[in-house]
């Protein structure tokens, strides 16, 4: 089980990415734009940077929703490994089965 720090902080990141993503999005759009001038382009881009950084979305790191590990997980599911062949072992995952031969 991960610390309870390290889980509040990271659904703290996810907060602030939610938060922020339309903002974050129209000003790339704008710094993209070649139409716009380069001084709008300019002042894009330090309005981007004076954001938090913590709203960026590479910030969050994915993490097991039953335990809250960090490594190997799964996108489909939101579990780790561990978790998904204990629960795949039990047959609480409909459809997987833990490979035998």
């Amino acid at each position: 089980m991960a610390r309870k720090g390290l889980l509040e902080s990271n659904q703290r990141k996810k907060n602030l990415v939610a938060d922020y993503a339309r903002k974050r999005k129209e000003l790339k759009i704008q710094i993209m734009d070649r139409d716009s001038s380069v001084e709008q382009r300019f002042e894009a881009s330090i309005k981007l940077a004076k954001m938090p950084r913590s709203s960026s979305k590479v910030r969050v790191r994915n993490r097991c929703a039953e335990t809250g590990r960090p490594r190997g997980v799964y996108r489909f599911c939101g579990l780790s490994r561990v978790v998904l062949r204990q629960m795949a072992v039990h047959a609480f995952l409909p459809g997987i089965r833990r490979s035998s031969w």
